[in-house]
């Protein structure tokens, strides 16, 4: 069977701004900031680097006696994959597990694992590294757990594209459900790469933004003319998708309908953003969703707080969305939440998802000095309430080229 309508029946988030997909859609509505100091265990710091970094305890889910087979990544995976499942309804080990799948992205994987045996091995001198570094440090140990602990027995798909890696895991599943290989997929992505090594290979790349002086909370700026650069961050979210067919059969509460996925590459340089690239990602999401660009009433922005980052997607909604591009509001969440590299795009379409179906439009923080370049509405400072949506989409651009949008619709 192919050509099956694509719907949400579960969501589920944690990142620097709480647990819980509600709990992180109100603090970015409040433009309540999860970024401050970056704070790594041990001795080796990376002084005056802001991060988005989880400060409190995370949901206990597993046993003590699994936790050598998690790395920190998984962790934040299965946090949010089991509050996505939760919501669903979907019990663990019934009649659907046969056709159901996990697609999950992450951008470093177990980074924390890996380094941590190279510290063993090359810092403190011993002769091996702890047992299960390979279970919980390869890149799709996240998926993997997630697929076990749900019991579902499809496919199990791993991506990892930089930061478009769980928005192009939502919308590969979204594609498999649509053709009719599966009824239901749980999608996502996680990140937790808050360690010394990769923050440092992050900072050598002299992209990430330096400190706020009077406040680290506002260190991420997204399209204003003081804007300096991302600030990296930690997290994870999840959505089952499910066919309509199977939503209706199993009396599901239906969220919404994911309608539009594009995907293009650059292929034009490894680190600076397209603008033409940027656009055919849009333009197939809009195709396939068959809406023109006046339907989609917000946009979640990449807007990592870059110089040319923004300026480029701000030209490239311009050419898309043409005259209706001054009525969309826009906006960039991760002036909160930070930049969560393989989780973002999965991150910010779960805040897509809730802004769709409140009518509440989250704000871009922090966006008090607007630069006269980036001239779409960014929804500055303030959320806006009462507003009916009948379709939105989130953008998520990586390096190495990739780009994707994905359209939520209501349903």
């Amino acid at each position: 069977m192919s050509n099956q309508r694509v719907v949400i029946t579960g969501i589920g988030a944690i990142s620097a701004l709480g647990a819980g997909a509600g709990h992180n859609f109100e603090q970015a509505l409040r433009g309540r900031s999860g970024i401050g100091m970056l704070e790594l265990a041990g001795g080796r710091q990376r002084a005056g680097l802001p991060a988005a970094q989880i400060r409190y305890p995370l949901p206990e889910l597993i046993k003590a006696s699994e936790q050598a087979l998690f790395d920190r990544n998984a962790l934040l995976g299965w946090s949010a994959a089991s509050e996505a499942l939760q919501q669903s309804g979907i019990v663990p080990g019934d009649d659907l597990s046969a056709d159901s799948g996990v697609f999950w992205g992450t951008g470093m994987g177990g980074a924390t694992t890996v380094e941590a045996g190279y510290v063993d091995l090359f810092v403190e001198g011993k002769s091996r590294v702890r047992p299960m570094s390979v279970v919980a440090g390869m890149n799709n140990a996240a998926a993997a757990q997630i697929a076990l602990r749900c019991q579902f027995k499809g496919t199990v798909n791993n991506y990892s594209s930089a930061c478009v890696s769980s928005a192009q895991a939502i919308g590969e599943a979204y594609r498999h459900i649509h053709h009719g290989y599966a009824e239901r997929v749980l999608a996502g992505g996680s990140e937790a790469l808050l360690s010394y090594g990769v923050v440092s290979a992050w900072d050598a790349l002299r992209v990430l933004a330096p400190a706020n002086a009077d406040d680290a909370a506002r260190s991420c700026r997204p399209f204003s003319a003081g804007r300096s650069g991302l600030v990296l961050g930690e997290g994870a979210a999840a959505v089952m998708l499910e066919s309509l067919e199977s939503a209706h059969r199993r009396g599901a509460t239906i969220l919404a309908e994911l309608v539009g996925y594009g995907a293009s590459n650059d292929a034009t340089h490894i680190t600076k953003p397209d603008v033409e690239g940027q656009q055919r990602a849009m333009t197939m999401a809009l195709r396939q969703a068959r809406l023109d660009p006046s339907a989609i009433g917000y946009i979640n922005a990449h807007g990592a707080g870059t110089a040319a980052g923004d300026l480029v997607e701000t030209q490239s909604i311009r050419g898309v969305f043409g005259a209706a591009a001054d009525k969309v509001m826009v906006s960039s969440t991760k002036s909160v939440h930070g930049h969560t590299l393989g989780a973002a795009g999965a991150l910010e379409f779960v805040l897509t998802v809730q802004a769709l179906t409140s009518g509440s439009i989250p704000p871009t923080a922090f966006l008090d000095q607007a630069d006269p370049e980036c001239d779409l509405d960014y929804v500055p400072l303030e959320a806006r309430h009462g507003r009916v949506l009948q379709a939105a989409m989130s953008n998520s651009f990586a390096f190495g080229g990739s780009n994707v949008s994905l359209i939520v619709q209501r349903y």
